[in-house]
């Protein structure tokens, strides 16, 4: 069972509105696909990045797939990982390795007939999710809207909405904004923040200890999410569980940010880190130091490996993404009730529709 060479192809969506964060702006976003092919099954995997992401898949790591053991899955990503030294890791690299390996995860079930998840084998049938959105763009009523469909619409009884608007520089209408965002899920549902880093140490804390009037229960990246020590302060600071990990691109990175005490609850991003092989071995480090994972964006590629965890507290079923993979795959999956079950079908359960997505394809 020899792999052919990785076909990649590139497509970027425009966002249904403008959307913005504390720290970034966009207009779009670019996903990026690899097909991995042995015999008559192929498996596909995806990260979101810039199309140069792409280029490396093929032309750095595609020459280096080709002719291995399809069902040797280790071998091919600790390849994939020596080969890039000189280029670097972190980045572009990251997520090249991230599609090829969730296609190679997906490949190998379908060889053995099995979802996904039974291949990984299930802690859960069903894996909880949170909604994710809330820009800073969005007015009153399009945030309302929103919280409304995840909570009163599909029952999803936890949401995230993003603050630290403008760097920072906008605390009133941060406060103001999750104000606003109680008062239309009530009183039940889990509410969250996302700074994305714009705070800084003691502003974090000042914000914290307003968020709790309004049962803030998870303050995401409070300031950067490369400052461990700030991080750690504001955890102990604060009753909220602060937590962060998305932009851990190998194994290191969430051993230094456990072993500094940083977060609540590790978040781990399969698109970024390497693929579920690397996914998996963070999780296993999270579980050995007692705390939590939660995956982060790209909801349909970590299901499946949710579902083999004991230690999982939610996935994020984040907007951006969701709707691409919903355009993009047959097999999406439903997240009425608050969980997803990613056990049908094999593979990851999801078909690509070439044809439908054209019109989105860059390169």
């Amino acid at each position: 069972m020899k792999l052919h060479r990785p076909v990649v192809s590139v497509y970027t969506v425009p966002t249904d509105a403008p959307e913005a964060d504390g720290t970034l702006a966009w207009d779009s976003t670019s996903m990026v696909i690899a097909e991995v092919t042995t015999g008559d099954e192929t498996g596909t995997g995806w990260t979101y990045g810039p199309p140069a992401v792409g280029d490396f898949v093929r032309d750095q790591l595609a020459p280096l797939v080709e002719g291995r053991s399809a069902l040797d899955i280790p071998s091919v990503h600790e390849a994939m990982c020596r080969s890039v030294r000189n280029a670097g890791r972190p980045g572009v690299a990251a997520g090249a390795i991230s599609a090829v390996d969730i296609a190679l995860w997906d490949l190998k079930a379908r060889l053995l007939e099995l979802p996904l998840a039974r291949l990984l084998g299930v802690c859960r049938e069903r894996v909880p999710v949170y909604g994710s959105g809330g820009f800073t763009t969005y007015h009153d009523t399009h945030l309302a809207a929103q919280l409304n469909g995840w909570v009163h619409g599909q029952h999803i009884p936890r949401v995230k909405i993003k603050i630290g608007e403008s760097w920072g520089r906008a605390v009133p209408r941060d406060l103001a904004r999750v104000h606003a965002a109680r008062q239309v899920i009530g009183p039940e549902a889990e509410l969250y923040v996302d700074a994305n880093g714009a705070y800084t140490r003691k502003q974090a804390v000042r914000v914290g200890r307003a968020l709790v009037e309004h049962g803030v229960g998870w303050f995401e990246e409070p300031v950067s999410s490369d400052d461990l020590t700030g991080l750690r302060l504001v955890r102990d600071a604060l009753v909220c569980d602060v937590t962060a990990g998305e932009y851990g691109y190998d194994l290191p990175y969430f051993a230094r940010m456990i072993a500094a005490g940083s977060v609540d609850c590790l978040q781990i991003d399969a698109t970024r880190c390497g693929g579920l092989t690397e996914f998996l071995r963070a999780a296993a480090l999270a579980q050995a130091h007692g705390l939590e994972v939660s995956t982060h964006c790209a909801p349909h590629a970590h299901a499946a490996a949710a579902a083999s965890l004991p230690h999982l507290r939610h996935m994020e079923w984040f907007h951006d993404h969701v709707r691409i993979e919903d355009m993009f795959f047959d097999g999406a999956l439903d997240p009425m009730g608050g969980t997803v079950r990613p056990t049908a079908g094999p593979g990851h359960g999801l078909t690509l529709r070439t044809d439908d997505v054209e019109e989105y394809r860059v390169a």
